[in-house]
């Protein structure tokens, strides 16, 4: 049997509050918990979400009701370190690695209530996007001077 050898990518590691720029506390509900007892994988997608759309509508960017223009998710990816349970409150720490002409490419990290470093973080790409065409738009000024707030 031949066997190829594959490079060892680096181990991640978990990040620690210091290395994001804004916070948004998230309850965990009865329904995150699978049958381990542990908040199931695919909620730590629903709570980046839920933490970059929440941001945008608390700083004018987004009104999911009437804005003409909307941001779409093209990229998710999720690295997990430990634990989230119910019940208990997540703290989602945003920054944004890259700012394009239409795209907001986000680093998310998920800390179980104040612990100092992210039970998980992922990248969370979104285009801005016209609501009716769905074709890409560039990004305002006024916007990417609310969006630099949360630049490295």
């Amino acid at each position: 049997m031949n066997s190829t050898s594959y490079p060892q990518a680096e181990r991640r590691r978990p990040l620690s509050r210091s290395d994001f720029k804004a916070f948004r506390d998230i309850p965990t509900r009865w329904m995150d918990v699978d049958i381990y007892g542990h908040v199931n994988n695919v909620q730590y997608l629903s709570f980046f979400d839920t933490a970059v759309n929440g941001w945008y509508v608390a700083n004018g960017l987004l009104d999911p009701r009437t804005s003409p223009e909307v941001f779409l998710v093209v990229e998710t990816g999720c690295h997990y370190f430990a634990e989230l349970t119910f019940p208990s409150v997540v703290s989602a720490g945003l920054k944004i690695e890259k700012l394009g002409s239409s795209s907001i490419v986000f680093r998310v990290g998920l800390f179980a209530g104040e612990e100092p470093e992210t039970a998980a973080h992922g990248r969370f790409v979104h285009v801005l996007v016209d609501r009716k065409t769905r074709r890409p738009m560039p990004i305002s000024e006024n916007a990417r001077g609310i969006l630099s707030s949360l630049m490295t």
